[in-house]
């Protein structure tokens, strides 16, 4: 009977202990050359292992609550994820319109996106103190512009394991700085993705000339946005398959670069 009570009160303390813990959002602001910028850190503390943070930038809609319940769902008790904001705290596009307008600046400039993101990933290191992060374990995670961004990441020789881009843009404004790259690259983009797929032969040339272990996977009638729930028109659709496919191979890449580290 003693036995019996004492795995009831186990039970029941691990019980209690799931129903206390919770996914983390925290506010990580920082000020860029004038410009204040309001992202997100989300982990889960139900445990105070520390494991490996990954950037994450989201679509060109940027933070919202649809790129926060991405990131919960990738983070799991897996990943410490800083959601990066790369446009400033003022810019929150709702429409085709004004995404457009706030990816702008940065496809033009891309020396300022590799600014930007380059920061985030400092800002991503600071919060070892006060998050269960292994600073010997990041990388970088992006969405169609999110992609491009952390292309550029890598691109700007940034100390990273891992960089996976899903249906993101190829092209870059000078093919010389993969050179600099040192975080292996995984690249998922669909076959029939009209807006990314041009690229694809001059990005495949700009990997061959990079010391990067690097992977593109090319999905078979994926189209643009294969991972973003809600979108549904003939070039830039959701597949839910295809989503979860895409997010296996990723926690694989992820998994194999981090295999061994402390």
């Amino acid at each position: 009977m003693r036995i019996v009570r004492l795995c009831c009160l186990l039970v029941l303390a691990g019980a209690a202990f799931s129903a206390n813990a919770k996914m983390v959002h925290r506010a990580v602001d920082w000020t860029l050359d004038g410009t204040k910028f309001h992202s997100v850190l989300i982990y889960d503390d139900a445990t105070t292992a520390k494991r490996p943070g990954l950037v994450m930038v989201p679509n060109w809609y940027g933070v919202n609550d649809g790129a926060v319940k991405k990131a919960e769902a990738i983070a799991g008790s897996d990943y410490v994820i800083l959601l990066t904001d790369m446009y400033g705290e003022k810019v929150r596009p709702t429409s085709f319109t004004e995404a457009q307008a706030a990816v702008k600046p940065l496809y033009t400039n891309r020396a300022l996106m590799r600014q930007r993101i380059g920061h985030a990933l400092d800002q991503l290191k600071a919060q070892a103190g006060t998050a269960p992060l292994d600073v010997a374990r990041l990388g970088a995670i992006g969405f169609c512009f999110g992609g491009s961004a952390v292309l550029d990441l890598a691109r700007s020789g940034a100390d990273v394991g891992a960089v996976v881009s899903f249906h993101g843009g190829l092209e870059t404004d000078n093919p010389a700085l993969a050179k600099n790259i040192k975080a292996r690259v995984l690249v998922l983009n669909g076959a029939d993705d009209k807006g990314t797929m041009p690229a694809a032969d001059a990005f495949m040339d700009e990997m061959r000339q990079s010391p990067a272990d690097w992977q593109f996977v090319v999905i078979g009638h994926a189209v643009h946005c294969f991972t973003e729930v809600g979108e549904n028109s003939p070039g830039c659709r959701y597949d839910e398959p295809i989503a979860k496919r895409s997010y296996r191979l990723m926690h694989d890449w992820l998994h194999e670069t981090f295999a061994g580290k402390p």
